[in-house]
C-alpha cells in the first residue's frame, strides 16, 4: 500500500520514516524539488497546491492521501474527495482549521473556552475592536500564519498602523483577538481514527520565544485538575472538526487554574516530537494508523519525563555536514536532523529529545546536546 503525503518538510520526513516501519510505500507532493522527505522516497511530485490535474495524478498513485501542513488548498482536495480519493484529515476539516476565524467559530459552537475574537477589515475596525477586546490585542492573518508569521501585537492605538501595514496584503483577511493573560502555554497531541476512536498524549508545556517553540516539557507541571481540563478541551476540539489523524492542540493555562483554547494544527506537531522516543507509539506512527484505518497505538510515556529542545538556525548559508558531531557525544541525547540544505536565522533545523526521571534531568541532557549543534 502507498501513503501519499502533501508537503515534503520535516514532518513528512518523519512520517515517511514511520511508514517504513509499517512496510508502507510513500509518495510526496511538494511545490519545490529536493524537499527533505522527497529524498526518502522514489515517488515524489512537484506541483502547485491549486493544480487539480497534478494533484489528481498524484492521488491516483496512492491508496490514502494525508498532509504534513495546513497550507495546502482545501478546495481541490474536496474535489478529489468527491471523486472517491481517501484523504485524511478530510478537506472539510482542513477548510475549517486553516481559516483561523472559522476555526474559532467552530470551537465556540462546540462550547469551548476561547479568547474573544472578531474579523476586522480596516485599521478603523481594529480601533473599534479594541473598544471591546481592550489592549493589548493580537491581529492575525486568517490564513497561512505559523511561528509568529502572520501575527502582530497591538499594545496601544499607536501600534495599529504598523501592525496593519505588516499583515494587510491584497486579498488577505485579518481577525483581531483579545489578549490572554496566561501563566503558561500547553499543548496536547490528539489522535482520532476514522471511526471516531480517540487517544490523547500527555499534556505538555511549551516554551515559546518570539512565537517559536523552543522547548517542550512532558508532562506539564500543572495540577491533575488543570491537566484534565486541557485534555478534555483538546479532545472536544478535534471532535468539533471531525478530525482524522493526529492534531496538535495548543492551549493557555490561566493563573486561576482554568484553561483556554488557542489553536489547532491538523497534522503532527512540533510539540509532539518528544513522542518518538518518549512514548510507546510516536505521533507519526499514530497518525499513519489513524489515516489508514488501523487500530491506534498506546500513547503512554516510556519514562517519567521527556524534554524536547528545538535546534534553530543561527546564521544564513549552507548546512554544515558535521553539525551534529559534537552533540553526538552527549549520553542520553536523541538527535534529529531535518536535512534542510539552507540555514536561516530562526529556521527549525532539527531537535533533541532526552528522557529522565524528572523533567529537570531530561532538560539538562537535551539542552547540553542542543547547545553543541552547529547550525
Amino acid at each position: 500500500m502507498r501513503l501519499g503525503i502533501l508537503g515534503g518538510g520535516q514532518l513528512a520526513q518523519m512520517l515517511t520514516q514511520a511508514a517504513i516501519g509499517f512496510g508502507l510505500e510513500t509518495a510526496v507532493y511538494e511545490t519545490a524539488p529536493d524537499s527533505p522527505a522527497s529524498r526518502l522516497t522514489h515517488d515524489h511530485a512537484v506541483g502547485g497546491w491549486g493544480d487539480l490535474d497534478a494533484l489528481r495524478a498524484f492521488a491516483g498513485r496512492c491508496d490514502v492521501v494525508t498532509l504534513e501542513n495546513e497550507f495546502v488548498f482545501a478546495q481541490p482536495l474536496a474535489q478529489l474527495a468527491a471523486e472517491g480519493v481517501a484523504i485524511y484529515p478530510r478537506p472539510t476539516t482542513l477548510a475549517t482549521i486553516q481559516d483561523k476565524l472559522l476555526q474559532k467559530q467552530a470551537m465556540t459552537a462546540a462550547g469551548l473556552p476561547v479568547p474573544p475574537f472578531m474579523p476586522v477589515e480596516s485599521p478603523d475596525e481594529v480601533t473599534a475592536a479594541a473598544e471591546t477586546l481592550g489592549y493589548p490585542l493580537i491581529l492575525k492573518a486568517r490564513y497561512g500564519g505559523y511561528d509568529g508569521y502572520g501575527n502582530a501585537t497591538v499594545r496601544t492605538p499607536d501600534d495599529i498602523g504598523a501592525a496593519w501595514e505588516k499583515l494587510a496584503k491584497p486579498g488577505r483577511k485579518i481577525m483581531a483577538e483579545g489578549w490572554v493573560h496566561f501563566e503558561r502555554e500547553l499543548a496536547v497531541m490528539v489522535v482520532r481514527g476514522r471511526g471516531g476512536e480517540t487517544a490523547l498524549y500527555p499534556v505538555v508545556e511549551t516554551i515559546q520565544r518570539d512565537h517559536i517553540c523552543h522547548i517542550v516539557r512532558a508532562p506539564a507541571d500543572i495540577s491533575p485538575a488543570q491537566a484534565q481540563q486541557a485534555a478534555d478541551i483538546a479532545r472536544r476540539a478535534v471532535e468539533a472538526v471531525d478530525g482524522v489523524g493526529v492534531f496538535g492542540v495548543e492551549l493557555f493555562a490561566l493563573p486561576d487554574g482554568g484553561v483556554v483554547y488557542n489553536e489547532t494544527a491538523p497534522r503532527p506537531h512540533n510539540s509532539g516530537h518528544y513522542t518518538i522516543e518518549g512514548c510507546v507509539t510516536s505521533q507519526f506512527e499514530n497518525h499513519i494508523r489513524a489515516v489508514m484505518g488501523w487500530p491506534l497505538g498506546d500513547t503512554g510515556m516510556v519514562a517519567p519525563a521527556a524534554v524536547m529542545v528545538n535546534v534553530l538556525g543561527g546564521r544564513s548559508g549552507q548546512t554544515d555536514p558535521d553539525a551534529l558531531r559534537d552533540a553526538l557525544g552527549v549520553p542520553g541525547a536523541h538527535l534529529h536532523h531535518y536535512g534542510k540544505r539552507e540555514v536561516r536565522p530562526g529556521r527549525k533545523m532539527g531537535h533533541v529529545t532526552a528522557l529522565g526521571a524528572t523533567v529537570a534531568e531530561a532538560e539538562s541532557v537535551a539542552r547540553a546536546a542542543a547547545d553543541r549543534v552547529r547550525f
